[in-house]
């Protein structure tokens, strides 16, 4: 057992490990964007320097609102709101397979934007103006089984900038040890009180490159920020790795959990379509890269990866939301990702699980996304674990999350057989390849708040409540694995599990 934990951070395809690390040349592909290796540290740091780190941690992070400078902001281009003027975000009731097929051969001829579907409704943005034709492709029973979830959409997108920004230079460490916050608390860090552009992330996460030690072992990776316009799984996921650093050493269970493993954090999978959002257009969901169509650019991102890519059910459309290439790995950023991992993973890592955030419909997902024809051989204990996930997240805020298998469709059927078309293809997603091509046998895809009131414009005032109740899920998942199936609750080191035995073969 290691004298102390470690825990790395990342940013985009960017892994930033908390202590010394050696870095490979930066990619071409984003300003930021580069993958690097852990190296092995000093299992003990000095008191001294222990000191150090732990106050600017906790001077970074836990810094009172009312200490905090903030100026005002100017994250809001004059035009950034006013393509979407006169959208609407709708809501359609679902309920039999020959609906499915109807609305996803509608949403392709139309172009239209289907935000999410879950069980028995698919939500989807367009103009007021095209409701009509809308309702004039799709079978009677769909006319009129709609809602209106966001009826001003240009102002929904307006809200969601932030009223002030968060300063990127880090405060120096102050002579007076006593002014230190000792407790953690998210409601008064100012990073969290607002959605974050990736030039506060950036510098967020290379702050912690030289304060913790790192080493290699059983490894889970957290992502988020795959879809860009999906902010709240960008901000969770920083606001995740700010929990497991502020409770190391005061809470007992994640003081175990990091013994055990290594979590590895990238808060920005697709760097520069989340800038993209900042700058220009707040909805835009795939990467920024050349597709060979000039005015379709982008990849989806979860649909780039190369396991079971030919299940994709798409039309070959650049300007499709869901286009996932030509042929796999044409996305960059799928590429930079996997190459670490298969690269890693040859190396002394091990994976054993992936969180890949997103939003929104509060979902739990574990694989196969590409079939539903064929189950993983451990999927009573996906099932079992999600279910777990589920129920921690519910404990921690009263949120009721779902949990399915991710090759359902939009209609849930007995025998899982989707028929006909469905809204959106799963093939060529991070979870099946994570699982299949690098072992990681815990692999799940979370879909955040909300259940479509907001959609991908999620107030700020729920950064740090999905916060908490993704952090408590993440320690259910650890507890899980070390064999106490979500209650461990001792405060001393009990023998290791069968499971994690069997993770360490």
């Amino acid at each position: 057992m290691r004298p102390r934990a470690a825990l790395s951070l990342a940013c985009c395809t960017l892994i930033i490990p908390l202590g010394v690390a050696r870095f490979v040349p930066r990619s071409n592909t984003h300003p930021h964007a580069a993958v690097a290796a852990v190296a092995a540290t000093k299992p003990r740091l000095f008191p001294l320097l222990t000191w150090i780190r732990d106050g600017v941690v906790e001077l970074v992070f836990g810094s009172p609102s009312s200490k905090a400078s903030s100026n005002p902001a100017n994250h809001l281009p004059i035009d950034l709101t006013s393509k979407y003027v006169g959208q609407v975000v709708l809501r359609f009731n679902i309920t039999t397979p020959e609906e499915e097929t109807a609305f996803a051969d509608a949403a392709s001829r139309l172009l239209l934007d289907v935000w999410t579907f879950n069980h028995d409704y698919v939500d989807v943005r367009l103009r007021y103006d095209d409701i009509a034709t809308l309702r004039s492709v799709l079978p009677k029973s769909l006319r009129f089984s709609y809602s209106t979830l966001i009826p001003d959409l240009a102002r929904a997108i307006s809200d969601t900038y932030p009223v002030t920004t968060t300063p990127t230079q880090i405060q120096r460490l102050s002579d007076d040890h006593d002014s230190l916050q000792s407790s953690r608390s998210g409601s008064d860090n100012v990073f969290f009180q607002d959605y974050q552009p990736l030039s506060v992330i950036v510098p967020w996460m290379r702050l912690m490159e030289a304060m913790f030690p790192s080493t290699t072992q059983l490894t889970v990776i957290v992502t988020g920020g795959m879809h860009a316009r999906e902010w709240i799984s960008a901000t969770t996921t920083n606001y995740v790795a700010w929990s497991f650093i502020t409770t190391f050493g005061k809470e007992p269970m994640i003081s175990k959990l990091l013994e055990h493993f290594d979590f590895i954090f990238i808060p920005v999978v697709n760097p520069d379509g989340f800038e993209y959002t900042w700058k220009v257009d707040r909805l835009w969901r795939k990467s920024r890269q050349s597709t060979g169509t000039q005015w379709c650019r982008g990849f989806d991102l979860d649909h780039a990866f190369g396991f079971e890519w030919n299940s994709l059910d798409l039309d070959n459309d650049p300007c499709s939301e869901s286009y996932g290439g030509k042929q796999p790995w044409e996305a960059r950023e799928a590429i930079a990702l996997a190459q670490w991992a298969k690269n890693a993973s040859q190396d002394t890592t091990e994976f054993i699980g992936l969180i890949d955030l997103h939003s929104y419909s509060q979902q739990v997902l574990f694989p196969f996304a590409y079939s539903c024809d064929v189950d993983p051989p451990n999927v009573e204990n996906l099932e079992e674990l999600a279910a777990g996930l589920a129920k921690a997240i519910r404990l921690s805020d009263g949120e009721s999350y779902s949990v399915t298998s991710a090759c359902e469709g939009a209609v849930a059927s007995l025998d899982r057989q989707p028929s006909g078309r469905r809204i959106e293809s799963g093939g060529g997603s991070a979870i099946d390849w994570f699982y299949h091509k690098v072992h990681a046998h815990y692999s799940y895809q979370i879909k955040l708040r909300d259940t479509g009131s907001y959609g991908f414009l999620l107030p700020k005032d729920n950064i740090v409540p999905v916060g908490e109740e993704i952090f408590d899920a993440m320690k259910y998942f650890g507890d899980y694995l070390l064999g106490n199936n979500g209650i461990e609750k001792s405060t001393g080191f009990t023998s290791q599990s069968a499971e994690l035995k069997r993770l360490r073969r």
